[in-house]
């Protein structure tokens, strides 16, 4: 008897689909370069990874962008006119912030399965921040990056300063932000930014073969791996420990793990 696919979510400015447990989301507003503000793309993100922790068909969540750019951030055409996400005063401003962009960060941060960002061309402000928000990046040799806020005269409004400095460090991290330099796919992966460089015709198939190797792991370990490694970033060691042990005993009385035990003690015959 065959099992019923998974319902997708509606989205409206992306693409969603799912294949050997990848879940591949493409953001699909080229005409804005996939700008995050002044689009739906806030609301398409957060219901995806909303959608991708609690279907059980889904083990790696893929993202990236349709068109040149991964995502430009910010809608510079509002900004300009203080209209859309950036009208209004102090605490209107704010109220947007926490109601919009910043749903993403946190969504994406309960996400329990691994999150690869294939960036296919420019990722600047808040569409750079969006990169650093996933487990892992590969991009595209016409891929920049660009935590390019203060350039505009604002601050990283949508938890990039968090971000950033944990995967690279303070002080390189401070640099970027500070000036709003804009750098290439081969320096992000000098600063450790970056897993992974391709000729652009080969993102998509290096991104999805990683996203298929690890989503043909055993699933429920795989996230319960995703929680350590998250949760390690916060917690000391003696808890996360204790955590460890208990998640390694969930694991050991699950099917998967002898049927994992089982392959691997073929293989050695």
């Amino acid at each position: 008897m065959s099992q019923t696919p998974p319902q997708l979510p509606q989205l409206k400015d992306a693409r969603l689909t799912l294949e050997n447990r990848v879940a591949t989301l493409v953001m699909d507003r080229h005409d804005v370069r996939n700008a995050l503000t002044g689009t739906d793309l806030i609301d398409d993100i957060v219901a995806v990874a909303e959608w991708a922790t609690k279907s059980a068909d889904v083990s790696v969540l893929l993202l990236t962008g349709e068109g040149s750019a991964f995502s430009a951030g910010g809608n510079i055409k509002d900004m300009a006119e203080r209209g859309g996400d950036f009208a209004g005063n102090v605490a209107e401003v704010e109220e947007r912030y926490r109601r919009g962009i910043q749903r993403i960060p946190l969504a994406l941060q309960n996400v329990e399965i691994p999150i690869i960002a294939a960036v296919n061309g420019p990722a600047i402000g808040a569409g750079f921040d969006l990169c650093n928000m996933c487990d892992i990046r590969i991009a595209s040799t016409k891929a920049k990056f660009g935590e390019t806020f203060l350039n505009l005269g604002i601050i990283p409004g949508d938890g990039g300063a968090w971000f950033m400095q944990r995967l690279i460090g303070y002080q390189r991290a401070a640099e970027l932000t500070l000036t709003g330099r804009v750098i290439g796919a081969r320096e992000a992966q000098d600063y450790g930014l970056v897993l992974e460089v391709t000729e652009p015709d080969e993102l998509m198939a290096e991104a999805t073969k990683l996203a298929e190797k690890i989503a043909s792991q055993p699933p429920k370990a795989t996230r319960l791996t995703k929680r350590l490694l998250k949760m390690a970033q916060r917690m000391e060691l003696k808890d996360f420990l204790d955590l460890s042990a208990a998640y390694q005993g969930m694991s050991h009385n699950e099917p998967e793990h002898l049927e994992a035990v089982h392959r691997f003690m073929d293989k050695m015959k």
